[in-house]
C-alpha cells in the first residue's frame, strides 16, 4: 500500500544528488544560444513610377513580377492633344526661321531686279538730258536760242543725274541685309519658338514612360483604358539595388559591427548563404526599458542594422521573406 509512496521519495533523493553535478549543464543547454546569429526579414524601397502629365491609360506593356531590363518601356498614355502641340511649335520655328533667313537676307532678288530696272531708265534719261544741255550750249553761243532754254536744259541735266545717283544708292540698300536691331529681335523669336518646340517635346515624351533602371515590377496600379491624373504612379518596381535586409542585435553586439562589414544570410529555399554588405547602422536603440541602464538590462536594447545584397542575388530575395543574418 506504501510503495508510490517510496518510489517518489527514492526519486527526489536521486535528483538531489545528481543537481549540483548536472545542473549548470542542464541549465546551459537550455538557454545557450548563438550570440552571432540574428533573425531579419527582406525590405524593399520601391520606386513609384508615374508621368508629369495626366491622362488615359492606352497601353499596359509590363505584368506585375516581371523582371525587365533598363530602357524597357512601361506603359503609354493617350497623346492626341500633345502631338498637335508638337505640331504647332515645328511649323512656329520654321516660320520663324524662315523670316531671319529673310532679314539677313535683304531684299528678294526680284525686287532688286526692279530697282535696278529704275536705275536703267535714269541713266537712260541722264544721257539724254546730258546730250540736249551739249546742244542747247552750241545753239547759245551760235544766238539760236534764248538763255531761257539754255537754263532748262541744265536744270533737266541736273535732275537726271541726281536720279541716277538716287537709284544707285537705293540699290545699294536694297542689297544690304535689314539693321542688326531687327536681327536681333528676330533671333529671339527662334529662340523662344526653339525653347516651346523643346517643351513640346518634352511633354510627348512624357506621355511614354520607359524604365530607367532595370528591376522587378512589384504591382500594377492602374488597368488600361482608366484615368490617370498628373503624378499618380502607374506601377510600383523593385531596382535589385534597392532590396536590403533589415534585423536587430542586442547593445553588447553593436560595437562588433561596422559599415561595409561583411555578413551572411540564410533563409529557407536559399540555394546557398548569400553575402551581405553592411550598409547602415542606428545611432538609436529601438526598445529602451523604462529602468536605469545596468549590466544586467544593456542587452534589452536592440539597435537596426541594414545590409545590402549583391545585385545578382536580389532578386532571389522576397519583401517580407524572414531569414536569418550571420556574422562570420
Amino acid at each position: 500500500m506504501h510503495r508510490p509512496q517510496t518510489k517518489r521519495v527514492l526519486l527526489l533523493t536521486v535528483l538531489r544528488t545528481l543537481a549540483p553535478a548536472f545542473g549548470p549543464l542542464l541549465l546551459a543547454a537550455c538557454s545557450a544560444k548563438p550570440d552571432n546569429v540574428w533573425q531579419g526579414y527582406v525590405e524593399g524601397d520601391f520606386v513609384a513610377v508615374a508621368s508629369s502629365q495626366a491622362g488615359r491609360l492606352d497601353h499596359l506593356a509590363v505584368e506585375r513580377g516581371q523582371q525587365i531590363a533598363a530602357g524597357a518601356p512601361l506603359f503609354a498614355l493617350e497623346s492626341d492633344a500633345e502631338a498637335a502641340a508638337q505640331r504647332q511649335a515645328q511649323r512656329q520655328l520654321q516660320a520663324a526661321e524662315a523670316q531671319l533667313a529673310d532679314i539677313q537676307s535683304g531684299k528678294r532678288p526680284q525686287e532688286v531686279n526692279v530697282t535696278q530696272a529704275q536705275l536703267l531708265q535714269a541713266q537712260a534719261a541722264a544721257r539724254k538730258a546730258a546730250l540736249q544741255l551739249a546742244r542747247d550750249e552750241a545753239q547759245y553761243q551760235a544766238g539760236g536760242i534764248a538763255r531761257q532754254q539754255l537754263d532748262d536744259s541744265r536744270s533737266a541735266a541736273a535732275t537726271s543725274a541726281a536720279q541716277v545717283r538716287q537709284w544707285q544708292s537705293q540699290l545699294a540698300v536694297d542689297r544690304l541685309p535689314n539693321r542688326e536691331a531687327q536681327i536681333r529681335a528676330q533671333q529671339a523669336q527662334v529662340a523662344a519658338s526653339q525653347a516651346a518646340l523643346e517643351q513640346a517635346d518634352w511633354k510627348l515624351a512624357q506621355k511614354a514612360v520607359k524604365a530607367t533602371r532595370a528591376g522587378l515590377v512589384y504591382d500594377t496600379l492602374y488597368r488600361e483604358g482608366e484615368w490617370v491624373a498628373a503624378g499618380n504612379p502607374v506601377l510600383r518596381m523593385l531596382p535589385p539595388e534597392n532590396v536590403k535586409v533589415r534585423f536587430y542585435v542586442p547593445e553588447p553586439v553593436l560595437g562588433r559591427l561596422k559599415l561595409n562589414q561583411q555578413v551572411t544570410l540564410h533563409c529557407d529555399g536559399c540555394p546557398a548563404e548569400l553575402p551581405l554588405r553592411i550598409t547602415y547602422i542606428s545611432t538609436q536603440s529601438e526598445y529602451t526599458p523604462p529602468i536605469i541602464y545596468s549590466n544586467e538590462n544593456r542587452a534589452k536594447l536592440v539597435y537596426l542594422i541594414e545590409a545590402r545584397p549583391a545585385a545578382a542575388d536580389a532578386p532571389k530575395l522576397h519583401p517580407g521573406q524572414p531569414l536569418e543574418v550571420r556574422l562570420p
